[in-house]
């Protein structure tokens, strides 16, 4: 056949379109049920590839079934099985089972089509559907008469289906096989001999299915012949075949064909009825109605062109005679394809998900569009929908490529819904709608990111060791191990190393102290945390961390000098005469804290009562509220609170006796007195004690003479008192007292090492107690009458020498008893 001049470019196009085709598809066979491994075909050879190239290339096989029958090993270029295959599973009542692949090589990207044609090998027998069967016969039968026998089913095809039957031998019937050319084979029993039912009513007969398998496989019926009597004419048929379309649209009880038979007979016995004969495992009496009168056959079920195409339909026309003779005939309905499948769009994922730096053109998904209908109604045409980074790429025929057409971001967007669109070209066409969810991958792209420049930390001084006093938070866009952010400390800070005071949780970003902090000796101090997170290469970076100390009250307010020393008892004079507002003393203090926790303010507690001093509560300053009277006491021991403005306040005290002198004359600076301090004895001060002792004994009997002496020049009034007295003042403090004359003394806390000085006092106590120091550090306390004499005498010189030596001897008891 030529081309005309008009017709000349069409068919160029139409040979260089098969040309194409044919270079693009590769065609194999393999055996049903082949073992695992078994080699298919070389793709090497095939594909003009070298073999290094299978690898580089990253050759994927790619089917759209459910299982992956076959691979392709990378070594030898072979294409091998690599699941079970069953024919007759994935081609039923097909005589051609074929499974589609696509050999995919990258870079550049080529597809080759393989076509493998699977070969049916004979592992079915042939079986009948009933277990037996039962045939009614007439002893008036001609012979040479045709009865039709169930019919056998093979699941194999082509030669290994049924091809023959063999009946049992006897000497009343024969077979008559009958090939149906396209269709199944098929057996009637031939009546050989005249039946006599008197001679024999039944006869057993036993019907074997071959198929054409080597070896062969078989599958046998037991039939039992019931001799019947009665009528001797059968019906027949106008034809020995029928033929009929149908749409397969139909709706219910359209019809499809008027059936016509005849019986010779008269009466009942020419009187036929029709009815289907179920074969095998199809009764069309579940697709067609047929009139058991009439003989007309309708539709009665739904007829789908795409699940059968044809139907061969078996009827049967029986008379009414008291032994029934029946007819068979045959009906062959063609279904007539109409356009009412839309395609089907199937998906097959290679990158899924999807790099968010995937280069252009990468393939990202295999479409293939499908439609049941056949000519026109099954031809499509397949497009995108929308706006979406990606494009739809033709392979082969209705096969298409989803590649990679614009730059991707996860951070953006982390899936796209590809809206893909198909139609036929059928009249109405038809069209479907499907979606290609393409998940974008992250790749490390971002580092983490804080949500401050500079993150400033507020710890309260004191705080516990191990205590969490923040939490350092990074944020990063990323997902999975790309945002997986760790955290740790950079630098050290001017002042001090940051790894000692604190520590950070790699993976919470909880910063921990690792000692306690003083606002008094650490205010402040700066350092950075660096954020990484896990992607490979891994991305950081660092924020500034100022770490700010709060102030807590924790230092109780200090006295300056000269009332600093802790628990001591202060003295201050006052005149007689002085004036209100008459400055006594000036209480000066500080606090290491600061803000309103070193804030100090002064408070005066004096006894119940007393309202002679007031203190300024910002100055410190002790001063007089009004003047003196008689009645008021001669010493006036204050307690001065010092406190701060914290929470809780803190305080401290000193205590202060304000001494009433006569005069300002009187007014001499006194020292104070303070307590013992208790020290273990040391051989030290056992050499001390010994020394001391010796030149007591040296100067004791001096001292006695002097002593009596001064005691007969002593005035009259002393003589009221046997001996002298010791005075404790409220502030522990002690006095010698000998008439009107009395002598402080005071001397410091370390018993063995200090000084001893003696005062005298500018007045006599008023209603003291005098106590008297005996053996052992005890006290006898004696009550002393008020002295009403203000008589002030100078002490003589050896009066002091006198005292000096009494208190002498006193701390000598002490310290021998301590």
């Amino acid at each position: 056949m030529g081309c005309g001049r008009n017709n000349g470019l069409l068919c160029w196009l139409f040979i260089l379109f098969l040309s194409d085709w044919t270079a693009a598809q590769i065609s194999y066979s393999v055996s049903e049920e082949a073992d695992k491994g078994t080699v298919v075909g070389n793709l090497v050879k095939n594909l003009n590839v070298n073999v290094r190239d299978l690898q580089t290339r990253n050759l994927n096989i790619v089917s759209g079934y459910s299982k992956k029958y076959f691979e392709a090993n990378f070594k030898t270029g072979d294409l091998y099985v690599n699941e079970r295959i069953d024919r007759e599973e994935l081609c039923p009542n097909t005589v051609k089972c074929t499974l589609n692949l696509e050999a995919i090589l990258s870079d550049p990207m080529v597809l080759h089509r393989i076509e493998v044609v699977i070969v049916d090998i004979n592992d079915n027998a042939p079986t009948f559907v009933e277990n037996s069967y039962s045939l009614n016969i007439s002893e008036l039968s001609p012979t040479g008469e045709h009865f039709l026998l169930p019919l056998a089913i093979d699941a194999d095809t082509g030669s290994n289906s049924v091809k023959t039957y063999r009946l049992s031998p006897n000497e009343y019937f024969s077979l008559d096989v009958q090939s149906g050319g396209e269709h199944s084979v098929s057996a009637e029993l031939v009546l050989l001999k005249a039946l006599d039912r008197e001679k024999q009513a039944v006869i057993e007969l036993t019907l074997t299915a071959v198929d054409g398998g080597k070896p062969p496989k078989t599958g046998s019926l037991h039939i039992n012949v019931n001799v019947l009597d009665a009528n001797d004419n059968t019906p027949s048929f106008s034809k020995t075949l029928y033929k009929a379309r149908v749409n397969e649209n139909a709706p219910a009880g359209s019809s499809v064909i008027q059936l016509s038979a005849t019986d010779l007979d008269e009466g009942d016995n020419g009187r036929v009825t029709y009815s289907f004969v179920k074969r095998g495992n199809f009764n069309p009496a579940d697709v067609f109605l047929i009139d058991a009168e009439s003989g007309e056959i309708t539709v009665k079920g739904n007829l789908d062109y795409e699940a059968q195409p044809a139907y061969e339909i078996h009827v049967q026309a029986t008379d009414q005679g008291g032994f029934p003779r029946k007819a068979n005939g045959k009906l062959l309905v063609e279904v007539v394809d109409v356009n009412d499948n839309a395609p089907e769009i199937v998906v097959t994922s290679l990158m899924n998900p999807v790099k968010e730096d995937a280069e252009i053109g990468s393939v990202v998904a295999l479409v293939t569009v499908t439609d049941k209908d056949g000519g026109k109604n099954g031809q499509t045409s397949c497009k995108l929908i929308g706006s979406a980074p990606f494009k739809l790429n033709s392979n082969y025929k209705n096969y298409y490529s989803l590649v990679v057409d614009g730059p991707l971001d996860r951070e953006k967007y982390s899936l796209y819904n590809v809206m893909i669109t198909a139609a036929d070209e059928g009249t109405p066409p038809l069209s479907s709608t499907g979606v290609i969810t393409v998940h974008v991958s992250d790749v490390n792209d971002n580092a983490p990111g804080f949500l401050e420049s500079v993150i400033n930390i507020y710890v309260k001084e004191n705080s516990p060791v191990g205590a969490r006093i923040y939490t350092i938070t990074a944020v990063d866009p990323d997902i999975n191990e790309n945002a997986k952010v760790t955290y740790s400390l950079e630098g050290d800070s001017k002042s001090i190393p940051i790894t000692s005071v604190l520590n950070i949780n790699s993976e919470t970003g909880d910063i921990v102290s690792l000692q306690s902090f003083n606002y008094e000796e650490l205010k402040t101090f700066q350092f950075k945390v660096q954020a990484t997170d896990s992607g490979v290469p891994p991305l950081s970076s660092n924020v500034t961390v100022n770490v700010l100390i709060l102030d807590e009250n924790d230092n109780n307010p200090t006295i300056l000098a000269p009332y600093s020393e802790h628990g001591s008892v202060n003295s201050e004079n006052i005149p007689y005469s002085a004036e209100a507002g008459y400055f006594v003393a000036k209480i000066r203090a500080v606090d290491a804290d600061s803000g309103y926790n070193a804030l100090l303010s002064y408070h005066l507690s004096e006894p119940k009562g007393n309202n002679l001093f007031r203190i300024g509560t910002s100055t410190g300053e002790i001063r007089t509220k009004r003047r003196m009277s008689d009645n008021d006491l001669k010493t006036h021991p204050l307690v001065v609170l010092v406190s701060d403005n914290g929470e809780p306040s803190l305080s401290a005290t000193v205590s202060i006796d304000v001494v009433v002198v006569e005069s300002t004359a009187d007014i001499q600076t006194q020292f104070r007195h303070v307590p013992i301090k208790e020290e273990s004895f040391s051989d030290l001060n056992l050499y001390l004690l010994i020394a001391i002792v010796s030149v007591s004994v040296i100067f004791l009997l001096s001292l006695i003479s002097l002593i009596a002496v001064k005691c007969h020049r002593t005035d009259g009034s002393f003589s009221r008192y046997s001996a002298p007295m010791i005075t404790t003042h409220p502030d522990g403090s002690w006095s010698y007292s000998k008439s009107t004359q009395q002598y402080d003394v005071c001397f410091s806390s370390d018993t063995l090492k200090s000084d001893v000085v003696v005062f005298p006092a500018p007045f006599p106590p008023v209603d003291a107690e005098l106590i008297s120091i005996n053996g052992g550090d005890t006290f006898t306390r004696t009550q002393t009458l008020p002295n009403k004499e203000k008589v002030r005498r100078l002490l003589p010189s050896g009066f002091s020498f006198v005292t000096f030596v009494c208190i002498i001897f006193s701390r000598i008891e002490i310290t021998s008893s301590v």
